[in-house]
């Protein structure tokens, strides 16, 4: 078995022009010979957010792609929507809110069949909240600013597909540093990937993630770090000191075990097709 790749987008990705995220996305999946799902459980306008995937796709080349908007745990737990899963080649879960997607498809047939196909090699991509909850530890909701506070952010259990990473997303647009310092400050052993609008890591199966899009994935790294937020009440503001951050645009790399970027940029993956400086 050979697990598939990861596509965490922030948010907000071109479906018009470029399309340099989805196109990636379409590519990953297989192409013309892509067997696409898209779960948009997450929206509360699913069943359009379905159908808008399906005509971006179909525009990028992709002519099966097949939508499931379950919003009951009953419907999540139904064999026909496990089903749908299996023979797909690519995943894609819409934007919403994470938890309504984490607590209404977790531990059911339809999110262990995505984790199946997925370690099968199929590609899995979730923007916004679809992002969040890609991870094992997963941010429900939280607070904006840069000052990191106690209790300025809640965890809730993810679907596992990209585990020992926390994702947060709209993350410059929203000024949310703050709270994925907080949340490093307290789950140290996790590294904080906050990912901004029209922006994405790729994430292949030797757990390297490649930039890709407009803006950058700030990445924050507490393996040394030290704080003082378990002493720390209420909603006051929490020192942590020693964090390690990367501030990482299109075409930088950056290896999810080992903690440490890659110095070669991947000069295929710049806005535009231009060529980054060696760093």
């Amino acid at each position: 078995m050979t697990e598939g790749s990861v596509i965490i987008i922030g948010g907000a990705e071109d479906k018009v022009r470029d399309r340099v995220i989805l196109s990636r996305f379409a590519t990953l999946a297989g192409g013309r010979d892509a067997t696409v799902v898209v779960i948009s459980t997450a929206s509360s306008m699913g069943v359009e957010a379905g159908a808008r995937y399906k005509q971006v796709l179909g525009e990028l080349g992709v002519t099966k792609v097949r939508t499931i908007h379950a919003i009951t745990r009953a419907q999540a737990n139904d064999e026909k929507a496990a089903y749908a899963i299996r023979n797909a080649t690519g995943i894609f879960l819409t934007g919403g809110n994470q938890l309504r997607l984490s607590s209404t498809i977790g531990g059911t047939r339809l999110a262990d069949a995505v984790l199946d196909q997925f370690r099968q090699g199929a590609v899995v991509a979730g923007t916004s909240a679809g992002a969040s909850a890609l991870s094992s530890h997963m941010i429900a909701f939280g607070a904006s600013g840069a000052t990191p506070k106690h209790r300025m952010a809640q965890i809730a259990a993810g679907l596992g597909v990209l585990p020992g990473v926390i994702v947060d997303q709209h993350f410059q647009q929203r000024n949310r540093l703050g709270r994925l310092l907080s949340l490093i400050a307290q789950n140290p052993s996790l590294l904080g990937l906050g990912v901004d609008e029209d922006t994405a890591g790729v994430v292949g199966v030797d757990h390297v993630m490649e930039v890709i899009g407009r803006g950058s994935i700030t990445v924050v790294d507490g393996a040394r770090s030290e704080t003082d937020a378990w002493e720390v009440k209420g909603h006051r503001p929490l020192m942590i000191s020693g964090v390690v951050l990367h501030s990482l645009p299109a075409g930088y790399r950056f290896d999810l075990r080992r903690r440490e970027r890659i110095v070669a940029p991947a000069l295929h993956a710049l806005p535009g097709g231009g060529e980054a400086a060696s760093s």
